[in-house]
Formats: structure tokens, sequence, C-alpha cells
């Protein structure tokens, strides 16, 4: 039988799942560029620690927070260093421009990368660009590119449609992201019809809650094919993140759910 082989993407790749069912459950802590402060500055810490302890596959932050953090914390955690920023503050919150590179990353000893792109707003070429040459750094570092797309602008009304998020993900795979974080969008029939056409893995976001619990909303994303999840907000806010973790965790690297059924209709109705 012939050996895989060995690149240190894949290497990378392996690492960011440090379980053989490929699985990933990531917590995104951009949020403190984005929105401000999730917690003191020890506090930061602590909760990376609770986090880490409850079973998360890997962590995403920004540079700085990086450079910050005690190495220690990464020995069974993967780090995630976000290359894209902006603020609640600005003109337009929509609009993500590049804070940092794939260099920098490697430097920081990065198991990935991750750039953030809205489709759909005002500065979409801008952030297509970007994404690009994220796309090219990575190819010539070797490192695993998590692209975080929404259908998302001021032209873009009401929830996100299935067929907007089947697009945006293939937007994301073309232009050379090796996973994609995006929404959730039901039925979950629907949404395995996304994953069904997306020639990458995808992740969904936690989003900002409900009446579902963060465990139900778990089981239904991965019966509908879904990698794994990104959560930060829920996980964060939590008065016990470290248990949230510990039981979103075991979820995503417990038995294979059942599969959502899924009609009988070709692609062309997602797309």
């Amino acid at each position: 039988m012939a050996r895989a082989l060995l690149t240190g993407r894949s290497i990378r790749s392996a690492r960011l799942s440090g379980h053989e069912d490929g699985r990933l459950l990531l917590v995104p802590l951009d949020h403190s560029v984005s929105d401000g402060p999730i917690a003191t500055a020890a506090g930061f810490d602590d909760l990376i620690r609770d986090i880490v302890a409850g079973g998360a596959d890997g962590v995403v932050v920004h540079k700085g927070r990086a450079r910050l953090l005690a190495p220690h914390l990464f020995v069974s955690c993967s780090l995630v260093v976000h290359l894209s920023a902006s603020t609640s503050l600005g003109p337009d919150s929509n609009a993500k421009v590049l804070v940092g590179d794939v260099e920098e990353a490697v430097r920081l000893g990065a198991d990935a990368v991750s750039v953030h792109v809205n489709i759909g707003s005002d500065t979409e070429a801008e952030q297509l660009a970007a994404l690009g040459t994220v796309a090219a750094a990575c190819e010539r570092w070797s490192m695993p590119l998590l692209a975080m797309v929404y259908p998302r602008g001021p032209r873009l009304t009401g929830p996100a449609s299935p067929e907007q998020v089947a697009h945006v993900v293939n937007v994301a795979a073309d232009l050379g992201a090796d996973l994609v974080k995006t929404v959730f969008v039901g039925p979950p029939d629907r949404m395995a019809d996304v994953v069904a056409a997306s020639p990458v893995p995808i992740l969904v976001a936690g989003g900002p809650g409900g009446e579902q619990s963060l465990t139900d909303f778990a089981r239904t994303a991965l019966a509908t094919g879904c990698q794994g999840l990104a959560v930060g907000r829920r996980v964060f806010s939590s008065p016990a993140p470290g248990q949230l973790v510990r039981d979103i965790a075991d979820i995503v690297h417990g038995p294979t759910p059942v599969p959502v059924s899924l009609p009988s209709r070709d692609m062309a109705g997602v797309m």
C-alpha cells in the first residue's frame, strides 16, 4: 500500500484535528478586535485554559494575542491565527481588511490561518483579492487555510438562503480554502445539500444562540455532513465555558451521527 505523501500542510492539518475522525471543534476568540474585550487580560488566559481542558481542537486569535499566550497551552490544542479584521466602531463593519500575513503566522507556530470574507458587501472585490493573496501565501508556506465566508451586505436582506450559502462556500473553495466556516441554513436537508455541493469540509458557526441548545445544534449540524463547529461567542459568554466545550467535543468526536436523509433532486436546486 502506497504511503500518503507528507507535507507541511498535511502535518499541520493532522495537528489541527488531533482525532482520526477528521472532525473539528474550533473556538474563535477574535471578537476582541471586532466587538471589544471578551475577558480581562488575566481572564483571557483562564478562558483559554478552560477551552483547552474541555477538548477543543483549536482556538482562533489574532497575531498580537497569540504572542501573549503561554506556549504550553498549545501542546494539545492547535493555534489558528486570524489575518483579517474590522471593528463595530468603523463606518462599515462588513469591510474586512488584512492585518497579518502567513509568514507571521508561521513564526508564531500556527497550525492554520483564517480569513474572513463577507460576500455581497460593498468591499467584496477587495476581500476576494485578499483571500486569493493569502491562499497563494499558504501554498508557499504549506499552511492550511480556513475561510470564514458569509453572504452579508447592504443588498442582502433577511436570513441567508441555502443558495447563497452554497455560492459563498464554493467561492472560498475555488479561491484556495482548505476549510470553510459559514452559517447553518435550515431545514437540515437543505444544509445537507450545501455540504454536498462543497468540495471542501464545512464548519458551521455557533450563531448568537436561541431556543435550541448548542448540543442539539451540534448534533443537527453533524447529521447534515458538516465537518464540525466553530463556536466562539456562545462559549466565552457561557458561565462554564470549559464544560460547554467538553459537551460539544464529546458530540463532535463521538459516534458518527445518523445522516440527514436527502430528497431526490439534483444539485441545481441548491445552486
